[in-house]
C-alpha cells in the first residue's frame, strides 16, 4: 500500500510515531543527557523499542497497533518526569501529547462494524 493511500489518520499515526522517535533522540541524546547513564543505553532504552516495528511497516495498521501499544510506556514516562523534573516538563508534555496524538490516530482508525 502507498503513502498516498492510507487513510488520514494512519498518517498521523505515522507522523507521530517519527516525531516521537525524534523526540527521543533530541532529549536523551542532545538536550538532556543523563548525567549517570551512557547516552548510548539510554539511546537503547528509549529509541530501539520504537525501531521494531519498522519491521511491520507494510502493514501500517500493524505497525501502529504496536507502536500504539509501546505508547503507553513512553505517556507513563512522559507523566512521570512532567511531575519529578522541572528542567525537562516541556520535553515530557511534548512525548505526552505526541502519545495521545498517535494512541487517537490508532482510535480513529478502528472500523465500527456496520449494523
Amino acid at each position: 500500500m502507498s503513502a498516498a493511500a492510507l487513510p488520514i489518520e494512519q498518517k498521523l499515526g505515522l507522523a507521530a510515531w517519527a516525531a516521537l522517535a525524534t523526540l527521543q533522540l533530541l532529549w536523551h541524546g542532545w538536550l538532556q543527557p543523563s548525567q549517570s547513564l551512557p547516552v548510548a543505553a539510554v539511546l537503547a532504552i528509549t529509541v530501539v523499542p520504537l525501531l521494531l516495528p519498522l519491521a511491520a511497516l507494510r502493514q501500517p495498521r500493524r505497525a501502529l497497533l504496536w507502536v500504539g501499544i509501546l505508547a503507553l510506556f513512553y505517556f507513563c514516562h512522559g507523566v512521570a518526569e512532567a511531575w519529578s523534573a522541572p528542567a525537562e516538563r516541556a520535553l515530557a508534555l511534548a512525548e505526552i501529547a505526541l502519545t495521545l496524538l498517535l494512541i487517537g490516530a490508532l482510535g480513529a482508525g478502528v472500523r465500527r462494524p456496520r449494523r
